[in-house]
């Protein structure tokens, strides 16, 4: 017998791993919403469902990131645009955490520069983008959350502000480098901000690439993320 194997490919089991994870949180999450039709109104709003809707929100972010940065790797992430609504698209984002803004007492809202503001990008990867920015916001806000949209130079520029304390300085410093390593103050890793710049560079027009920019004191005086998409 040849002692010779085949080497495992890890990221191939890793992405196999967090595909059936993410359909075992769906599942759960689908459970517990049924559970949840079933409680007292009273329990509806209590500190730990926020943390248990937060939590789900934030896993199911995670592990789009992994997968999409697996596909990403391999060039199996097609870009799909197509001419979108910007108001629309924003206030789905807001609805799909409207639970989780809820429990925790965090008003949000969008503003849109233009009536009827027309963008061309990929819905569902764009949304990733934006929803897991919002989580993240959700973790830091006091009080609000605002998402904006604008055209600057022929370039969509979508925002989400939070009224929180704002990224941290080293954060701000490196832009160009968002995988930082692991913070273990905050668990961060940069991941995330490292999957919202690789979407918008797919995003391209003219040889112009879309990129991502953080930075504090926005219009609530805290964080702010935007994405730029040509």
């Amino acid at each position: 017998m040849s002692e010779s194997r085949e080497g495992l490919d890890f990221s191939t089991v890793i992405a196999s791993t967090v595909h059936d994870m993410k359909n075992s949180l769906a599942m759960l999450t689908q459970t517990h919403n049924q559970w949840i039709r079933q409680m007292p109104e009273a329990l509806l709003h209590t500190r730990e469902h926020g943390v248990i809707e937060y939590e789900f929100a934030r896993l199911n972010g995670m592990l789009v990131q992994l997968l999409g940065l697996y596909k990403l790797g391999v060039n199996q992430l097609p870009l799909q645009p197509a001419y979108l609504e910007v108001e629309d698209f924003l206030e789905e984002q807001i609805a799909r955490h409207f639970e989780v803004l809820q429990s925790r007492h965090i008003e949000a809202r969008c503003e849109v520069e233009e009536f009827g503001l027309m963008g061309v990008f990929d819905h569902n990867l764009i949304g990733s983008v934006v929803a897991n920015i919002i989580t993240n916001s959700i973790r830091y806000a006091r009080q609000q959350l605002l998402l904006r949209a604008w055209e600057e130079q022929g370039t969509l520029v979508l925002s989400v502000c939070d009224d929180g304390e704002g990224y941290p300085e080293a954060m701000l410093a490196k832009q160009s480098d968002y995988v930082l390593g692991i913070n273990h103050s905050t668990g961060s890793t940069g991941l995330g901000l490292y999957f919202s710049g690789r979407i918008a560079e797919l995003h391209e027009r003219n040889g112009v690439r879309g990129h991502i920019e953080i930075s504090n004191g926005g219009p609530l005086g805290g964080g702010e993320f935007r994405i730029y998409l040509p």
